[in-house]
């Protein structure tokens, strides 16, 4: 069998998307080795990412190539006035059906919730991932334009999928609130999560990395791009509104808040201003360009970890924390519930009273701390390098059935 894959985020993204889509492939491809996997991107991509796709036999990518123009030597050929990103972008979304057709491929994933249009009509069964649907139930956060063409998008999308594939239950409601796509052909399944985290980085390393970043001796940890939709900013004013701990300290700005992400507009916006009217610059410490191997560390010397989004597809940044041992307070609304389990803590993305409250029971020493970590951690072995290639041949063979 040939299969193939929409693999531009597996070369281009470091996290997120191209994550998941790294590690789908890796996995499938060591699960079977009878079947062929094609990854079609625009071009190469990052070496270091590109890299990070497991060597095997029935693994190879396939680039975008320009057309070759006709016509007599030193003329212009049409084609070159166009600009080679608008070419790309054609070529993924129209296109590659034809370097499809040409390779044999019988089944084609898109794996960052787009499919290409004419694949039905090519003949070839489509299965697509689909994270979240972020840009419509909450458009807000995006220009208008920008959402018009997401949902323009999405829906032909949906009309070339045989199945679809949702990362979580929240997606898979969300599919159906915006769309009439059949229930019984959308699967959740899960992504698998690593349990790197889990390992204790040793205390060399710890004080490398405190050190490095200049970490607070006691802090609150949230991890993801700080952006309006992930509102931190919440974060901020609990940490205002929090007068009383449960830890031996000298005082109430003994406690920090580290927060690790790319930084938006955001932070000049609303962060910085907030922290330097309410006294707090010193106690808000912002890093970017963390490199993966010293989150860990960052990760343990926490005291708890929280993640007030107001929307997320799923929320990986929950099992890591959870992973390294530290209670979760997260919003309600989305997906959060989902992954973190029942005995994480939850308040509405607008309570900082809430969620000061629930960081002082996250506290070392607070009752039902330590309980609530190891229910936590029995809770998210579910994620935790679950089969999903098995999970997805079976999708597959879902699919061309039906096709």
């Amino acid at each position: 069998m040939v299969l193939g894959f929409d693999a531009k985020r597996i070369v281009r993204n470091a996290t997120g998307l191209g994550s998941y889509s790294r590690t789908l492939i890796n996995s499938l491809s060591a699960a079977d080795a009878d079947t062929q996997f094609l990854l079609y991107a625009p071009d190469e991509g990052r070496d270091d990412l590109r890299n990070q796709i497991i060597q095997r036999p029935n693994v190879a990518f396939s680039y975008y190539t320009s057309p070759t123009g006709g016509g007599q030597v030193g003329a212009l050929h049409p084609s070159s006035l166009i600009p080679k990103s608008l070419k790309k972008a054609f070529w993924r979304s129209r296109g590659i059906v034809n370097d499809l057709q040409r390779d044999g491929v019988q089944l084609f994933h898109g794996l960052s919730g787009e499919l290409p249009v004419g694949l039905r009509r090519a003949g070839i069964p489509g299965i697509v991932t689909i994270h979240d649907l972020i840009f419509l139930r909450h458009p807000e956060y995006y220009n208008p334009i920008d959402v018009f063409f997401y949902r323009r998008k999405f829906h032909a999308t949906l009309r070339e999928a045989e199945r679809v594939v949702a990362i979580s239950e929240c997606t898979k409601r969300d599919i159906l609130a915006y769309s009439d796509f059949p229930e019984d052909r959308i699967d959740v399944v899960y992504q698998s999560c690593g349990t790197r985290f889990r390992e204790e980085a040793d205390a060399e390393t710890k004080a490398e990395v405190r050190k490095r970043y200049n970490l607070p001796e006691h802090y609150i940890l949230s991890v993801g791009t700080i952006e309006p939709r992930k509102n931190v900013l919440l974060a901020g004013k609990a940490l205002k509104t929090l007068t009383s701990y449960l830890l031996p300290l000298t005082s109430e700005k003994d406690l920090h808040l580290v927060l690790v992400g790319r930084q938006t507009s955001y932070v000049r916006k609303e962060i910085l201003p907030y922290a330097e009217r309410n006294g707090l610059t010193d106690r808000v410490h912002l890093l970017s360009d963390v490199p993966n191997h010293h989150l860990p560390a960052i990760y343990q010397q926490a005291l708890c970890f929280v993640y007030p989004s107001r929307y997320e597809g799923f929320g990986i940044p929950i099992i890591e924390a959870i992973q390294s041992r530290l209670p979760v307070v997260a919003a309600t609304g989305s997906c959060l519930e989902e992954a973190g389990g029942p005995d994480c803590l939850y308040v509405h993305p607008d309570d900082a009273e809430g969620l000061a409250e629930a960081i002082t029971r996250s506290l070392p020493g607070a009752e039902g701390r330590e309980e609530r970590i190891q229910r936590s951690l029995e809770y998210i072995q579910r994620f935790e390098n679950n089969d999903i290639a098995q999970q997805m041949l079976t999708e597959y063979e879902r699919c061309l059935h039906r096709s």
